[in-house]
């Protein structure tokens, strides 16, 4: 479970900095940076950079991803922006329009 959340029907209009686990149900329309894990639930976008030590991308990100373990596009996920991250799975169902970049 995740330290802290952005539920649906939020919209944050600036920068997000968390420490620790953070999941997005809701909108960011800004940068995005968390410690640990960042999960963005099927309901929830960005439109920003985001970076985090794990991220899970269900939703819609409009901008680069980051992360320093791994990026997971699950299904359904549409991200709009470029990968960096030692490890990256596209699940079935994603879209994604791009490059990557796994040399961290």
């Amino acid at each position: 479970m995740a330290d802290s959340i952005i539920g649906p029907g939020i919209i944050i209009d600036g920068t997000v900095q968390a420490e620790g686990d953070l999941r997005i149900l809701g909108r960011v329309l800004g940068r995005v940076s968390v410690s640990g894990t960042l999960e963005l639930a099927p309901t929830g976008s960005v439109k920003s950079d985001v970076v985090g030590g794990r991220v899970l991308v269900a939703g819609m990100v409009e901008g680069n991803v980051t992360g320093t373990e791994r990026v997971d596009l699950l299904a359904g996920a549409r991200l709009l922006g470029n990968v960096k991250a030692p490890r990256l799975t596209i699940a079935d169902g994603a879209t994604f329009r791009g490059k990557v970049e796994m040399d961290l």
